[in-house]
Parts: structure tokens; C-alpha cells; sequence
């Protein structure tokens, strides 16, 4: 069996990222291991969108660093060629009278405490700029104009072929079937191309979390949940590149939105989805009652659009821990095991800086920013980072 310094399994968005970081650190032998291709599984199905807007601070500041990868993107990779796909399209969230508002407002002025750009828009510019939709029922807009959209395989990608650059190693089409683990101790893997001797696996494993659980014996809370998205044409009202990424706290779906395509919306719900009984990346049906609601909602905010037909649509599954929040860090119990699962919707907006602290951390390193609140250890003690929106939500 050949030896490696750290064994990553999965080359999703995050994985990728990782194993770039661990390079980019100084180790000299990385291997990669994913079940299929790199970028392929819950990556490829990711809406794109970019912001920082959170309301969990440390959310924010994971997505502040973030945010500066993805605006310098080549230059950050050292690699002309390299893409992430933005477009700076500015990012609008509002939300009316009501529950919503109080939560929006302290989500906003902590953004503005840790720094990040923001402004605050009457209906008239909120219009100016999103001139498709109505803001009648606005009673508070924020405006986040270092934001936009991206393109998360296009990142996954990149971020292997400069980790491959710097002499990770990847491969791809390896099933992991077990951690080999003695004395409480990661001592390798085992997979269907062959076992590997390691003393350091991170698993950044997504919705595939539950078979470490079952190689530890350790419980990781984690619930694979399907959401759809829909890609809806107007003729009447074309959702263009320079109109900004939209965040509907009214709806009750509290629905996001953004260019696609240059002309299309492409929306989405923020809450809780259809849970799974187990790992997929198949997509699902989507019942037409469901088009017929998120439609309706999209109408209420953007009126022509009562009229608009489906483009495209496709489903996605987030890996859901039960504060909607992930976990990072290391496993108790099991020494050399570095976890990264459990984004539930978050994991491309702060993959960079979750890749670089999740290498750190396997290192030995400080990391960038204190995983203490993402530890597993929360689900038992209760301090849970629920968003001031409430669990449930992609806040």
C-alpha cells in the first residue's frame, strides 16, 4: 500500500478546495479520492449565487474571505487560465412588516459591523435597479453591490487542476469503502482501487456524511434534502446579467432569484426541501403543484412574470445538519480525522476559506478562522448557530 501524508475523500467544490489549500500549505502528498468525477456530484447542481449576507456572523466573515478569492480569482490560483464564472451583479435582499423584518435588520447592521459593503435602498432604487419586480410591500431593503453569481463546477475544477499543479494527487471513479482505524487512530483507507496507508483523512463527504458515521461508529447529525430549481423565460421582462441576485423575505418559500442564461430566472426556495432516506444525486421529479406555488410567489414580486413559461429546471440535495449550519473540524474520538459536511446550501459561497481552514486544521496549523462554533460538540451542549430566520432556512 502507498503512503500519503493526507487522504481527502471527495472532490466536490469543498474537497477541491482543500486539496488545493493543503498544497498551497506545503504538503508534498495529497491523494484525492471521489466515487465519481470531480465537480460531478452536489457541486454541479449549485444555484452559484455569492454573498456575504448572512445571519451567522461567523458565516459572514467565512464568506468575506471568501468573496476576496472569487473576485481575484486567477490571480489567487496563479493560473491565467483559470475561471470561476462571476458576474458582479450586486446581491438585493427585503423584507415587509412582519417576522421577518427585525431578523433582517440586525443581519444588516452586523454586516455592516464586520465591514462588509453594504447600502440601504428605498423602493425607488431598489426599483432603478431590479426594474422587472414591485417593492409596495417593502419595509426594509439591503444591498450588497460586491456580490453576484458564479460557476461552482467551473470552481471545482479549478481548484483541482492547481492542487494537481502542485502535486496532489486525484483520483477519481474510487469508492472509499471504510477508514482503517487502530487504536482509536486513522491508520488508512480502504477503497475499491486499493487501500492506502494514511495518518490524516479529511472527509468533506456531503450528503454521502452518513457512511463515515458508519466507519466511525460516531453519530454525525446530517439529512440529505432535495430542492428544486426552476429556469423561467418572460419575454416581458427579461432577468438580465445586470439586474442583481434577489432574496424574498416576503414569499413564503423566501424564494431567491438571479440572472441565468442572461435573460431567464432562475429561482429557488430557502427553506426546508424534501428530505431523502439516503444519498442522491438523481434528479427528482418536480411536481407540477410545486412549479404552480413557486410560480405564484414569483408573480406576487414580479408581476409579468404570471405569464412566464419554464425554460429548464433541475433538482439539487443539500446536506442538512440540524441547525442548518455546517460542521468543521476534528472528530473526537478518532485522532487524524478532520470533518467538513452538514453546508446545507452555504458550501460554494465558502468553499475557498472552508478548503484553506479544513487544511490547516489537518496540518496542525491556526486556523484563519476559529472552528469551536462548528464543532460537532454543539448538537450536544446546545449551543446551536441557528440563523436569526429561524432553522429551516438558508440564512
Amino acid at each position: 500500500m502507498k503512503t500519503y501524508d493526507v487522504i481527502v475523500i471527495g472532490a466536490g467544490v469543498v474537497g477541491s478546495s482543500v486539496a488545493y489549500q493543503l498544497a498551497r500549505l506545503g504538503a508534498k502528498n495529497v491523494l484525492v479520492l471521489d466515487r465519481g468525477t470531480i465537480g460531478a456530484g452536489t457541486t454541479s447542481q449549485s444555484s452559484g449565487i455569492l454573498r456575504t449576507h448572512y445571519s451567522v456572523k461567523e458565516n459572514v466573515e467565512l464568506a468575506r474571505k471568501s468573496w476576496n478569492v472569487f473576485n481575484n480569482f486567477s490571480a489567487y490560483l496563479e493560473d491565467e487560465e483559470a475561471s470561476c464564472g462571476l458576474v458582479k451583479s450586486g446581491y438585493m435582499i427585503c423584507a415587509p412588516e412582519g417576522d421577518k423584518l427585525e431578523p433582517l435588520r440586525a443581519s444588516l447592521a452586523q454586516q455592516k459591523a464586520q465591514g462588509i459593503p453594504l447600502e440601504f435602498l428605498d423602493a425607488k432604487q431598489a426599483s432603478e435597479l431590479l426594474p422587472i419586480a414591485q417593492f409596495a410591500d417593502a419595509a426594509l431593503i439591503g444591498y450588497e453591490p460586491e456580490a453576484g453569481f458564479a460557476d461552482a463546477y467551473l470552481v471545482a475544477t479549478s481548484f483541482a487542476r492547481a492542487a494537481r499543479k502542485g502535486g496532489v494527487t486525484i483520483r477519481e471513479n474510487a469508492q472509499v469503502n471504510k477508514l482503517i482505524i487502530e487504536n482509536g487512530k486513522i491508520a488508512g483507507v480502504s477503497t475499491s482501487i486499493g487501500d492506502f496507508f494514511t495518518s490524516t483523512v479529511v472527509s468533506t463527504q456531503n450528503i454521502w456524511t452518513p457512511e463515515l458515521a458508519g466507519w466511525t461508529g460516531h453519530s454525525l447529525p446530517v439529512m440529505p434534502e432535495r430542492h428544486a430549481v426552476l429556469a423561467l423565460e418572460c419575454e416581458a421582462a427579461k432577468y438580465t446579467f445586470s439586474m442583481p441576485v434577489f432574496k424574498d423575505l416576503a414569499s413564503p418559500g423566501m424564494l431567491y432569484c438571479r440572472s441565468y442564461g442572461g435573460n431567464q430566472m432562475l429561482v429557488s426556495e430557502g427553506i426546508a426541501g424534501e428530505k431523502l432516506n439516503a444519498a442522491e444525486v438523481e434528479q427528482g421529479d418536480i411536481p407540477m403543484d410545486y412549479i404552480i406555488e413557486v410560480g405564484g410567489q414569483v408573480a406576487e414580486r414580479f408581476p409579468e412574470y404570471e405569464t412566464a413559461g419554464i425554460a429548464s429546471s433541475w433538482t439539487g440535495v443539500y446536506d442538512v445538519t440540524p441547525d442548518w449550519n455546517p460542521v468543521l473540524g476534528k472528530l473526537p474520538g478518532i485522532e487524524g480525522l478532520v470533518v467538513g459536511y452538514g453546508f446545507s446550501g452555504h458550501g460554494f459561497k465558502l468553499s475557498p476559506t472552508v478548503g484553506r481552514v479544513l487544511a490547516q486544521e489537518a496540518l496542525g496549523l491556526p486556523t484563519d478562522v476559529s472552528l469551536r462554533p462548528y464543532s460537532i460538540e454543539r448538537f450536544s451542549t446546545g449551543e446551536l448557530l441557528v440563523g436569526k430566520y429561524g432553522s429551516g432556512a438558508v440564512s
